[in-house]
C-alpha cells in the first residue's frame, strides 16, 4: 500500500498547536485515485471522506494515520467518485504557470528525454519532469476552463501560449524563446510524431485523462520562421452525449430538424463557418437516431467523438481514403443512416445524392453563410437542380455566440449604431457584459447556439427546379420560421447575449433589409 507523507498529520505541528483541518487538496491526488478515497471537506464532527464502492478498506488505516483524527465515511459509486476527483483536484488554477516557473529558465533544457511521460493522468504529476509538468499543466488548465484550442507560438521575443475560450483567443503564458524547442519536442513525443522532422507539418493525437474524464487532444505542427507552431485541439469525449434538447434550438428550428431526421431517406445539411458547432449538432442528431434498429455509419475527418452503436471511419488521403471513397465504401455496408463529415467536392456530393435516392438518410455539413446558401453551394458543385430538389430534406444553419454571465450582466439602453444593425427600436433595454469572479472578469460564460432552419417543401422544390435565386427561396422559407438575424435579435432581447455578439451573426442580413 502507498504510504502517505507524515508531514500532513499532527506530527507536523509544534507542541500545543492544533492540527489544521484538512482541505480536499491535502490528500495527494495519486493516493486518492489509486485507493479510491477522497477528503471532500470538513464537517461538524471532523473530516468527511468519500470512498469508492470497490476500494480496499485496508487503505482507511493509512488515511486515518495521515489525518490524525477520526473522519466520517460515505461510499459512492465509481462515476460519482470520478466526478469528485475532477471537481476537487481540478479546481485550482495556474498549474501551467507554476510548471513554467519550475522549468528553471537559466538551466540547459537540451537534455530533455524523448521518452513518453510516466503520468497516466494529468492530475498525477508529482514525479514528472518539469517539461512534462508544463505540458500537462497547460492542457489541464485548458480543460478546466472549457478551452477548445491551445496555440503554442514561437517568436524571436518568446514562446507564447494562447487559448481559445468561447471562440476568443487570449494569451495565458509567455516564456523565454529558448524554451520553445523543448516544449515543442515534448508535445511531439506525446503525440508520437517525428521529433527530428521540423520542415514539414505533422498531425497526431494524445489520449489523456483528467480525474477520470477522457480527453482526446488533436495535435497539429506547422513550421514557421521562429520555430514550429503547435495547435492542440481539445475534444472532450463527454460532448458526444449531447442531445438535441441541450443544443438550445428555438421551437421552430427544433421541430423542422426533428422532422427531417424522421425521414426515411434524403439529405439533411448543417451549415456554418468553422467552429460553429456543426459536428456537435450532427452528433446530437445521430444520438436521436441511434436506437439500435438502424445501421449508422460515418466517414469523418477526423473522428472527433467515439459513439457506441455507430460505425465510424476516418478518412486518410495518404492511402486514397477520401470522403468520396469512404462514402462509396460504406454504402456497401448496408447502412440506414450515413453521416459524411463534409461535402467538399462534386464527387462527394454526387455520391451523397445517389445514396439519398437509393433509400438512405444522409447527414452532412457544408460551409455556407446561411441555410439557403447551401442550395447554391450544391449548384456550384454541378449537382443537377432536379436532384437537389428531390433529395434535399432540410438545411440547418447555425452560429455560436458568447453567453452573458448572469451574475454580472448589466441592463443598458441599446446604442443607436447597434439598433439599426439589429433592427430593434432605439432605447430598447439590452444587456452588456460586466465582469466578476464567476466569469473570470470576462462578462461572458459559455456559448449558446443561434439557428435557422429551412424545410424543403413543394414550393422550394419548384423554385430550385426552375433556377430560382436565393432571395426568392429565402422569402418563402422564412415566412414562419426565424432567420439567424431574428434568432440572434431574440437572444439579445432575452438577455442571453450582448448586441455586439449578435451583430456578428446578423450584420449582413440587417444591411440587406
Amino acid at each position: 500500500m502507498t504510504e502517505l507523507p507524515a508531514a500532513a498529520g499532527p506530527a507536523a505541528h509544534g507542541p500545543g498547536e492544533a492540527a489544521a483541518p484538512p482541505s480536499p487538496r491535502a490528500l495527494p491526488y495519486g493516493f486518492a485515485r489509486r485507493h479510491g478515497l477522497v477528503a471532500t471537506g470538513e464537517g461538524e464532527s471532523g473530516p468527511e471522506v468519500a470512498m469508492r464502492e470497490d476500494a480496499d478498506p485496508r487503505s482507511l488505516i493509512e488515511l486515518r494515520r495521515f489525518l490524525g483524527r477520526p473522519f466520517a465515511l460515505r461510499r459512492v459509486d465509481a462515476g460519482a467518485f470520478d466526478r469528485l476527483l475532477s471537481d476537487l483536484y481540478g479546481a485550482g488554477a495556474g498549474v501551467a504557470a507554476d510548471a513554467a516557473g519550475s522549468l528553471g529558465f537559466d538551466d540547459d533544457l537540451g537534455h530533455l528525454a524523448a521518452a513518453l511521460p510516466s503520468a497516466d493522468d494529468l492530475l498525477d504529476t508529482s514525479d514528472d519532469a518539469p517539461a512534462i509538468r508544463l505540458i500537462n499543466g497547460i492542457i489541464a488548465d485548458a480543460v478546466r476552463q472549457g478551452v477548445s484550442d491551445i496555440h503554442i507560438e514561437p517568436y524571436e521575443t518568446g514562446l507564447v501560449v494562447r487559448m481559445r475560450m468561447d471562440g476568443v483567443l487570449r494569451e495565458t503564458l509567455r516564456m523565454p524563446p529558448h524554451v520553445a524547442p523543448v516544449v515543442v519536442s515534448r508535445v511531439k513525443v506525446m503525440a508520437r510524431l517525428d521529433i527530428a522532422e521540423r520542415r514539414l507539418p505533422q498531425d497526431g493525437r494524445i489520449g489523456l485523462t483528467l480525474g477520470g474524464k477522457l480527453i482526446d487532444v488533436r495535435v497539429s505542427t506547422l513550421p514557421s520562421r521562429a520555430g514550429e507552431r503547435v495547435v492542440l485541439r481539445i475534444l472532450d469525449k463527454e460532448n458526444a452525449g449531447i442531445s438535441l434538447e441541450m443544443l438550445g434550438m428555438g421551437a421552430e428550428a427544433d421541430r423542422l430538424f426533428r422532422e427531417a431526421l424522421a425521414e426515411p431517406n434524403g439529405i439533411v445539411l448543417v451549415t456554418g463557418p468553422t467552429g460553429s458547432g456543426k459536428t456537435t449538432t450532427l452528433y446530437a442528431g445521430l444520438k436521436q437516431l441511434n436506437d439500435g434498429s438502424r445501421n449508422i455509419l460515418t466517414v469523418e475527418d477526423p473522428v472527433e467523438y467515439a459513439v457506441d452503436g455507430v460505425g465510424q471511419t476516418q478518412i486518410n488521403p495518404q492511402v486514397g481514403l477520401s470522403f468520396a471513397a469512404g462514402l462509396r465504401a460504406i454504402l456497401r455496408q448496408d447502412p440506414d443512416v450515413v453521416m459524411v463529415g463534409e461535402i467538399r467536392d462534386r464527387e462527394t456530393a454526387d455520391i451523397a445524392v445517389q445514396a439519398a435516392l437509393t433509400g438512405h438518410l444522409v447527414l452532412s455539413t457544408v460551409h455556407t453563410n446561411d441555410a439557403v446558401g447551401a442550395i447554391t453551394r450544391l449548384r456550384d458543385m454541378k449537382v443537377e437542380p432536379f436532384l437537389i430538389a428531390s433529395t434535399l430534406r432540410a438545411v440547418l444553419a447555425q452560429r455560436l455566440v458568447r453567453r452573458l454571465c448572469e451574475t454580472c450582466r448589466r441592463p443598458v439602453p441599446a446604442a443607436p449604431s447597434l439598433t439599426d444593425l439589429l433592427g430593434i427600436p432605439a432605447g430598447t433595454t439590452v444587456y452588456e457584459p460586466g465582469g466578476c469572479p464567476a466569469c473570470g472578469g470576462l462578462g461572458y460564460k459559455g456559448r449558446i447556439g443561434v439557428f435557422e432552419a429551412v424545410k424543403v417543401d413543394d414550393t422550394i422544390r419548384r423554385l430550385v427546379n426552375s433556377g430560382g435565386d436565393e432571395s426568392a427561396i429565402a422569402a418563402h422559407a422564412f415566412r414562419t420560421s426565424p432567420t439567424l438575424a431574428a434568432a440572434a435579435r431574440a437572444l439579445v432581447l432575452e438577455g442571453g447575449t450582448s448586441p455586439e455578439e449578435a451583430v456578428r451573426v446578423s450584420r449582413h442580413e440587417a444591411a440587406d433589409a
